[in-house]
């Protein structure tokens, strides 16, 4: 089934599939410059890091992964990037995790379809690569990706996933996707369908695989995932019978966490961040 959607979303048959992106690139996308004075950077200290090869399907794609100098069978964290890829803050975000004691993996998800930190504009960047990613190939994707985690270090029975912006709406798909996802922290991800969104699911339609997994953090001020559009999610997981939760912070907008762009909120940030550690202790994570 993972062959035939490949196929199906590339037109390009398995054994003569070129990726677009091969590596990861270094700094922070064009499309979000100049960066902030407030860009937090978290040093290797006592970690391991570096770019990994994920074997996927059709090839494989490259990640960015974090975690303690030593020791095996490591809780594991999915990262899944925002909607600029993976550049330096979401790396950074792996080293954060890292220094938490997690083994942190970012795999690069539009490897497919091009390299987005070279976008100066981020409408041509959606028009461009994003809306060409299909959630399908993604899920499998993330798949692979918790698959080799666990070949390296990881512990398969520890798995949770994180993800922001375009990251955190995937973050609730997979979750509801994948029963072996112990948590999810879900950062301000889209969660119903918009006019022109072809994909075949939204978070408010998979509310009922969640079963209790998912904590949600969203910004009040956030004009592209609205209030309305919280309480249309939060209806559907009561609906559900479901104890995922949704938080909403007052005064932050979209991105509240990403320290290098200018709607970061402090004060919204470092609470959200312990209940993301909190959500995942609590889940055994």
């Amino acid at each position: 089934m993972t062959e035939e959607i490949i196929k199906r979303v590339t037109g390009t048959p398995l054994n003569r599939r070129a990726f677009a992106v091969t590596s990861l690139a270094t700094g922070f996308a064009l499309s979000v410059q100049p960066i902030a004075a407030s860009s937090i950077t978290t040093d290797a200290t006592g970690l391991e890091t570096g770019e990994a090869k994920i074997p996927v399907a059709d090839g494989e794609i490259p990640a960015y992964f974090a975690k303690p100098a030593k020791g095996t069978k490591l809780k594991t964290v999915i990262v899944i990037q925002e909607i600029f890829g993976i550049h330096e803050w979401i790396k950074d975000v792996c080293r954060r995790f890292a220094k938490e004691g997690y083994f942190a993996v970012a795999p690069s998800l539009y490897s497919r379809q091009g390299d987005p930190l070279a976008y100066t504009d981020i409408q041509k960047l959606v028009a461009e690569i994003v809306m060409k990613v299909d959630d399908n190939v993604v899920l499998t994707d993330i798949d692979s990706t918790a698959k080799w985690a666990a070949g390296n270090g990881g512990d398969p029975a520890k798995l949770a996933v994180t993800g922001f912006c375009w990251g955190g709406r995937q973050t609730w798909l997979y979750t509801a996707h994948n029963p072996n996802v112990k948590a999810g922290v879900a950062w301000y991800g889209g969660l119903v369908r918009k006019e022109g969104n072809t994909q075949p699911k939204h978070p408010v339609e998979v509310a009922a695989q969640l079963k209790g997994r998912v904590l949600g953090l969203y910004g009040e001020l956030d004009k592209g995932i609205t209030l309305e559009h919280v309480e249309a999610m939060r209806a559907a997981i009561k609906a559900a019978g479901d104890t995922s939760e949704i938080i909403v912070y007052p005064g932050a907008d979209h991105g509240f966490l990403a320290d290098y762009r200018p709607t970061y909120h402090e004060a919204s940030a470092k609470d959200a961040w312990g209940k993301c550690l909190a959500w995942f202790k609590r889940h055994g994570v």
